[in-house]
């Protein structure tokens, strides 16, 4: 499956189009918490378990975006996007905290 951020695949003619696909990642309030508790794990600035989390993340809603252009019979994804949304989940007596979403959003079609 070809994966691509642009709108054209080069070289090669667009024959179909599916319609717009997606998938979904959340990361609970949870992972915030163990990663503040390993804060040894940043150097310069950054956390290498944060960002292997937001990698792990990213993966899992491509991966669920591939999987539903397939179901589509598409061979390809063009003008994919990816974003990362924090969810306040509010709560009045301090059971509130903060997800993580990261979703990918493509164009199904299939190339030749």
């Amino acid at each position: 499956m070809l994966i691509t951020t642009t709108h054209t695949i080069e070289g090669s003619k667009i024959t179909r189009y599916h319609g717009l696909v997606t998938g979904e990642a959340i990361m609970g309030a949870n992972i915030f918490k163990d990663f503040f508790a390993s804060i040894r794990d940043i150097v310069g600035g950054r956390s290498g378990a944060y960002e292997e989390e937001l990698r792990r993340a990213k993966d899992i809603a491509i991966a669920e975006m591939v999987e539903a252009a397939k179901a589509l019979g598409a061979n390809a994804v063009v003008a994919v996007d990816l974003d990362y949304e924090t969810i306040n989940m509010g709560g009045g007596g301090g059971g509130g905290g903060s997800m993580l979403m990261v979703s990918a959003s493509g164009t199904a079609v299939e190339f030749e």
